[in-house]
């Protein structure tokens, strides 16, 4: 497991499946605003493909993320995207709707900076949110992360056009962060 002050981040377990997909993706709203594509139900049984670990997959790096005070899951952290060659990937996070407000988000980057950059020898972590995403937005930047751009309406969700907020950091902005 990787730790962090609040959190832990650790392998998906079989338990964390039905809770993460009720409280994550059966939400109509909440699944549209998190997932590249429309919203659609999931049979009950189906091995729903943003939930299940494939070990097998090396470009994505899926956790599920507990609480450090009681091992409570609070949420689901990834890092995806990974191109080996030019050292680069991508973070996303998901928690759950009791779970938010509490320090969790910001907890839950700087876990995944560590494991990009330290564990994995990364060059350069990128997140895209929502332009409206304050809370990732802020957790994003208390971590370092420097808003690159916008992507203007690049984002359908729930009958709207969206902007998208481009973030990055890079490895040696994140070990100057460290030793300040």
């Amino acid at each position: 497991m990787l730790k962090g002050e609040k959190v832990g981040l650790r392998a998906r377990h079989e338990d964390d499946i039905p809770v993460l997909r009720a409280e994550l993706y059966d939400d109509v709203v909440n699944a549209s605003r998190a997932e590249g594509g429309p919203w659609r139900p999931i049979t009950p049984g189906f091995k729903d493909p943003r939930l299940v670990v494939d070990d097998t997959k090396e470009a994505s790096v899926p956790f599920s993320v507990v609480e450090l005070a009681g091992g409570t899951l609070v949420g689901t952290a990834t890092l995806w995207g990974i191109d080996p060659h030019n050292r680069c990937a991508h973070i996303g996070l998901g928690l759950l709707p009791s779970s938010r407000g509490k320090g969790y988000g910001t907890d839950v980057v700087a876990v995944l900076c560590h494991y990009g950059f330290v564990v994995r020898g990364l060059q350069r972590l990128q997140i895209e949110t929502l332009a409206d995403n304050t809370a990732m937005l802020r957790s994003a930047e208390r971590n370092g992360f420097v808003r690159e751009g916008v992507l203007r309406s690049s984002a359908w969700v729930m009958g709207e056009f969206l902007d998208e907020v481009l973030l990055g950091l890079l490895a040696q902005e994140y070990q100057e962060g460290k030793r300040a």
